[in-house]
């Protein structure tokens, strides 16, 4: 080989050979060759092969298409399984070691073959098995075979195209074994398919029935037949049907109908199924207890008992027996009998028919409670107007009593065990008729009792508007539907009670007080009673004028008016009218001061009185004059002798003045004629300061008050005249 030049070329190459004989130790194995290839299962593929040396295992790979499947086995030969049915597959095998796997081997196709076909067997009748199943795939024909279980007999086989057979002539009850493959086109069978199938038996024979007619039901025998497992009989009529299962020989079937005609037969079976039923055996029972008992009291007194004819019926008896013990029957032919009856009594009633063969099963036992007897002389009390007492004695058979008032609104109704009952709620104005019916449970209620008339008190009023027709009086209006009645309304107060009647639906209150307050009410009576008041409707009258009203000038412009309080009334409201002008005021008290009074005019007086409520009454009164007015322009000259003349402006022409002085030195009064406007004082002292007031004179000779005052200073000057004047605060001061 080729010559180291250094160490280091020296060293690889020694690694290399390593390497190599490593890598020659661990290499894959060869690859092996597949001998042959084929198929037993519809599922899997045998493959053999010849071994390879330094193989551990092998990997089988069958493919088909793009799929394929795997399987590591050990040695040969290998199976590949969960593959298609009749499909044809490309199997490779690979020899494995630890140095990993070989190539894949040349492929060898192989076929896998047909499915088994699926078997649906039974037994339609004793002595045939049918057998049928689905088409197989890639299938050209069938093979199905047949043999007795047990080994005995012949094996029936079959070759078919089609997917369905019959094997006949078979025994009875037997257990079959059936086995069925495929094949395909070239005569392949595929994989077979076995099933178990037993035929049906036989229907039994030399059946016998024997009847209980006192229990009402029949044994039945037979001879068993081969193969059976169970037995069914069955007993019909009509739509009805018993039946009893048994694994012996005979079976009791229970709970037949009375009055019946049954057809009695009997089936085997086994796992394959029924045998044909046996010929029918007839049966025929005893007759039903009647049924549709009916009991009426058609009338009372009298019990007619009637039923419905049965089957297989030839006659009947009827017993009846009362509560007290006693006992009565009747035989017949026809389907009623007739008994006595009493009243609150409960009869017990059965039925039986008869026949040849015997006496009906015992039915129902009926119970027939007449009615209870009807209470007498109940007498009916009201306790109010609209509540009514009903009290009778206990009578025999009732465990309930009904109280009914029958009305033209309606029914009222009371149920109680007790022997009284009240009625409540009853309409006023309204005849009833009053009956009391005993009830029992059983029986009901006895409607034939007695009844009384009663009649309830008439309606209350309702007061639908109160009107003031006049001072003092008031209408009161109401509605009521009574048919006859008369209305009593009355008025209650502090001040007393007022009252009117009428047939109508109003009346009038006269001669009420003013200012009062009242609770004002109906009530209705007719020969029936006396109905509830009706709601009260309060009622209040205008306040009252006050009696007394006083008008005084206070000054020329301003009058006081004081008057009386008026009952009822809270607030006043006084006028002053003219036609110059007006003057009002508003006041809780009962007097009040009026300005903006024009002096010697004419008033109209009126006060108007207010309740709380806002009732009102407007009051009038005597005329009021204003006084006259008071002079303007008071003046005072001196006359010669001690004389002084005092000088002013009249407001009217015709009026009277009067004109007063005060001193310290004495008071001078001088009373002028009507129509002048100066008066003189003669002998008046000088060297004194005069009050001086000029006034218009009343009609009555009163002289005003409030007119202004002036003050004059009378000097003693000698015999010459001068005048000085001073004016203050209020009044004129002057000097002569």
């Amino acid at each position: 080989m080729c010559r180291a030049k250094s160490k280091s070329f020296v060293f690889a190459g020694l690694l290399f050979n390593c390497l190599e004989m490593i890598f020659s130790a661990n290499s894959a194995p060869d690859i092996p060759v597949i001998d042959q290839a084929y198929s037993k299962l519809s599922n899997s593929i045998t493959v053999e092969w010849r071994a390879v040396p330094g193989a551990t295992g092998y990997l089988l790979t069958a493919r088909d298409g793009d799929s394929f499947i795997e399987t590591a086995v050990t040695n040969s030969p290998g199976t590949v399984t969960g593959l298609k049915p009749a499909t044809s597959y490309r199997i490779t095998i690979r020899a494995i070691n630890s140095g990993g796997k070989s190539q894949p081997s040349p492929f060898r196709k192989a076929k896998t073959v047909l499915a088994a076909p699926v078997l649906s067997v039974h037994s339609p009748s004793c002595d045939s098995i049918a057998v049928s199943w689905k088409a197989v795939y890639m299938a050209a024909g069938f093979s199905v075979s047949l043999m007795r279980s047990d080994g005995l007999g012949r094996m029936l086989k079959e070759n078919t195209t089609n997917t369905s057979l019959i094997f006949t002539n078979l025994d009875p009850g037997t257990l079959y074994t059936i086995k069925a493959y495929a094949w395909s086109v070239n005569g392949i069978p595929g994989d077979d398919f076995t099933y178990n199938q037993r035929t049906s038996p036989k229907a039994p024979a030399d059946v016998q029935v024997a009847f209980n007619s006192g229990a009402l039901r029949a044994i039945v025998s037979w001879m068993p037949t081969e193969g059976a497992l169970t037995y069914s009989v069955t007993a019909s009529s009509g739509l009805w049907k018993q039946k009893c299962n048994t694994s012996s020989a005979s079976c009791m079937v229970p709970s037949l109908q009375c009055g019946s005609e049954y057809s009695v037969s009997v089936t085997a079976y086994n796992d394959a199924g029924p045998s044909k039923p046996t010929d029918a055996v007839s049966l025929k029972t005893v007759p039903c207890a009647p049924v549709n008992i009916s009991i009426e009291e058609d009338e009372p007194g009298h019990l007619l008992v009637s039923w419905s004819s049965v089957n297989f019926g030839h006659y009947y008896v009827v017993f009846v027996k009362s509560d007290d013990g006693l006992e009565v029957h009747c035989n017949t032919s026809r389907t009623q009998c007739n008994f006595q009856s009493d009243c609150g009594f409960t009869y017990f009633v059965s039925v039986f028919a008869y026949n040849k063969a015997g006496q009906s099963p015992l039915g129902d036992v009926f119970n027939y409670t007449t009615a209870p007897c009807c209470p007498s002389d109940f007498r009916a009390t009201f306790v109010s107007g609209d509540t009514l007492r009903v009290t009778w004695a206990a009578v025999r058979g009732a465990e309930m009593y009904q109280t009914r008032a029958d009305g033209w609104r309606g029914a009222l109704l009371c149920n109680d065990t007790a022997t009284a009952c009240t009625l409540s709620a009853l309409h006023c104005d309204t005849r009833y008729n009053i009956s009391v019916s005993s009830f029992s449970e059983a029986r009901g209620s006895n409607t034939s009792c007695a009844s009384k008339y009663v009649a309830t008190a008439p309606c209350s009023p309702e007061i639908k508007n109160i009107s003031k027709e006049a001072l003092s009086v008031i209408s009161v209006h109401w509605q009521s539907n009574n048919e006859e009645a008369t209305y009593i309304v009355t008025a209650r107060g502090e001040a007393g009670l007022w009252h009117c009647a009428s047939s109508g639906n109003s009346c009038t209150l006269i001669n009420l007080p003013c200012g009062s307050a009242f609770s004002v009410s109906a009530i209705a009576r007719s020969a029936a009673g006396q109905s509830l008041p009706s709601y009260s409707v309060p009622l209040e009258t205008a306040p009252c004028c006050p009696k007394d009203l006083i008008l005084t000038q206070v000054t020329q412009s301003v009058t006081n008016i004081s008057w009386s309080v008026g009952m009822g009334a809270q607030t006043y409201v006084t006028t002053l009218e003219s036609p110059k002008g007006q003057a009002r005021c508003r006041t809780l008290r009962n007097y009040c001061l009026l300005g903006c009074i024009t002096c010697g005019t004419n008033y109209t007086v009126s006060l108007t009185a207010i309740s709380e409520t806002g009732l009102t009454s407007s009051c009038t009164y005597q005329g009021y004059s204003s006084s006259a007015c008071c002079p303007s322009g008071v003046k005072l000259y001196r006359l010669g002798n001690n004389a002084i003349r005092v000088y002013w402006r009249a407001s009217e022409e015709r009026l009277n003045y009067n004109t007063d002085l005060h001193g310290s030195k004495g008071n001078f009064t001088c009373t002028p004629s009507a129509g002048l406007s100066h008066c003189d004082i003669t002998e008046i002292p000088c060297g004194d300061v005069y009050t001086v007031v000029v006034a218009p004179v009343t009609d009555k000779g009163l002289k005003l008050t409030f007119c202004p005052k002036k003050i004059y200073s009378v000097t003693c000057s000698g015999s010459s005249v001068g005048m000085v004047i001073y004016r203050g605060k209020s009044n004129a001061e002057q000097h002569i």
